[in-house]
């Protein structure tokens, strides 16, 4: 029988090659493409995998020297290296470059947040000609839903809320195709094989016109200008929307949620719409405008809205459609809409169909909803330009889950698990030298907030394989997440922290203040907090 040494050399010559473990945001980007494309520009052969540390890439060909370099300066918009290991090994060159099934194992990849819809889908939803001409869950390798349909890693299609949607032949060989912006673009779909959105009137009212369910987006659209409340099932929730220059519909349905004086959030079509009520400044308009699509917080122009928009305040929060369904909605809106959480006020946003029919009748009139299943409530994040930079006030959509880089000195720290605070709770967990923030959980005292905030623990437990070594608690021994944290440590080492002093810490953290430097005075205006006095 011949040998397998044999066998080697009989398939051709042994060649040394180069292998790279690639760490950072590198799933779900459009990173697999641009190692495809890097490599059949230089002549190399080799492949390229999704693993649960990050992507492995292996090069073999004369070229593969100059192969780092030059996928570092290609990286596509959405991509970020954390680290990048490069070893030399030894073996028979494959013919061709090919991008391999994904592995599994210790999870080190960084999972990829939401991403708002690109210019080029944009483009394609309002061309005629185009397969995907108004279809609002249209998106490719730059844009669309990650962290919201995610439910394992590495970050593949049947890891994600899309597996239950078979492709067409059409998708199937955009997907297939490393030239194509939607090579592995895991929610790939169009109107053959992918979601599908439907209007429906919620409750019971004898006096409601027919639903048509043609054009369920633009009819939600004309109800919204007739003076109705609208449940909107987005990327990470459902919103409640009604026209905001309908003082109104705005009272009705501050009445309907119970939310007395909070600021609710609008929607616009564009930047000339926010202008004719809000300051813009290139700062503000850069935010709006960036990946992440936060809410932005904009000094307000006096009397341009109804006063119960935001009672009392001086500023107006924006954001801009972040997905093709949102675009499609407003397309036609000359003034803006309120886009605020689909919640009575102090429960969780409501994410499910079912669930929408039951805790939102009463609260809105009709409901555009769509059957890809959200993996997890993600509200929209905050952010605000302060003293020249942007600050974040509440961190989900967009952002969450992209860790923060610990300070110098934090590197071999154990693992931890900080439980955080009662009220507008996140948790955090911390490894490898960084800080996974969790999205915004909410007011822990709200049943499903807490049942959810249980719900997201375990999930980023799993998705990050993260077994902590220590459990931080807040000092107040009757909190909720206090009480939870002790539960979760069992017999590991809790560690309680004064509430003000954990606030001073993460603004140190966040600033990127080193392990063993000297002490700061912090000032803490937050209320409540547990000793000491």
């Amino acid at each position: 029988m011949q040998s397998a040494r044999a066998m080697d050399r009989a398939a051709g010559p042994l060649a040394d090659g180069e292998r790279l473990i690639v760490r950072g945001q590198v799933q779900g980007v459009g990173f697999r493409p641009t190692v495809w494309r890097v490599a059949s520009q230089l002549g190399l052969t080799g492949s390229v995998r999704n693993t649960a540390e990050g992507v492995a890439i292996t090069v073999w060909g004369e070229n593969r020297s100059h192969f780092a370099d030059r996928l570092v300066s290609a990286l596509p918009p959405l991509a970020r290296i954390d680290t990048l290991e490069r070893t030399t090994v030894s073996g028979i060159p494959p013919e061709a470059f090919t991008i391999a099934p994904s592995e599994t194992g210790a999870a080190r990849a960084a999972i990829t947040p939401d991403v708002a819809v690109c210019g080029a889908c944009v483009s394609e939803i309002a061309d005629p000609t185009a397969r995907r001409q108004a279809y609002p869950f249209t998106n490719c390798t730059d844009c669309g839903p990650r962290f919201s349909i995610q439910q394992a890693v590495p970050y593949d299609r049947h890891n994600t809320t899309m597996a239950s949607f078979a492709l067409c032949k059409d998708c199937q060989a955009e997907y297939d195709n490393p030239a194509d912006r939607r090579f592995h673009a895991e929610p790939i779909a169009c109107p053959n094989c992918g979601p599908k959105a439907s209007l429906e009137w919620l409750g019971e009212n004898t006096h409601r016109p027919p639903l048509d369910g043609k054009d369920p987006v633009a009819e939600a659209a004309r109800l919204l200008k007739a003076g109705f409340i609208v449940a909107i099932k987005g990327l990470g929730g459902i919103h409640l929307a009604c026209d905001a220059t309908q003082a109104d519909a705005v009272q009705r349905l501050r009445t309907r949620k119970g939310r007395e004086g909070k600021a609710f959030a609008l929607m616009a079509r564009d930047t000339t719409v926010i202008a004719r009520h809000a300051k813009l400044s290139a700062d503000n308009t850069a935010l709006l405008t960036a990946p992440s699509a936060p809410i932005v917080l904009f000094e307000a122009l006096a009397g341009t809205l109804p006063d119960a928009i935001a009672p009392g305040l001086d500023t107006l929060g924006f954001m801009l459609p972040y997905t093709p369904l949102h675009v499609l909605l407003m397309e036609g809106f000359e003034t803006p809409i309120v886009m605020t959480s689909g919640n009575r006020s102090g429960a969780p946003q409501v994410i499910d169909n079912d669930e929408a029919r039951i805790r939102l009748a009463g609260l809105a009139d009709a409901a555009l909803l769509h059957n890809r299943p959200i993996a997890r409530r993600i509200d929209d994040s905050v952010v605000r330009v302060d003293c020249g930079a942007a600050r974040v006030l509440r961190r989900a959509r967009g952002f969450a889950p992209i860790p923060l880089a610990l300070p110098e000195g934090f590197d071999g720290t154990a693992p931890v698990l900080a439980m955080g605070s009662e009220l507008k709770n996140t948790f955090c967990l911390t490894k490898d030298g960084e800080a996974l923030l969790s999205h915004h959980m909410g007011d822990l005292e709200d049943a499903h907030t807490h049942q959810d905030t249980a719900h997201n623990l375990a999930l980023y437990a799993d998705l990050f394989q993260h077994t902590p070594a220590v459990v931080a608690v807040d000092l107040h021994p009757d909190y909720l997440s206090t009480k939870r944290g002790r539960d979760l440590a069992g017999s590991r080492p809790v560690v309680a922290v004064q509430h003000h002093h954990a606030h001073i810490a993460a603004c140190l953290a966040e600033n990127g203040r080193p392990a063993g430097a000297p002490p700061v005075v912090g000032i803490a205006m937050d209320g409540l907090g547990l000793g000491p006095d």
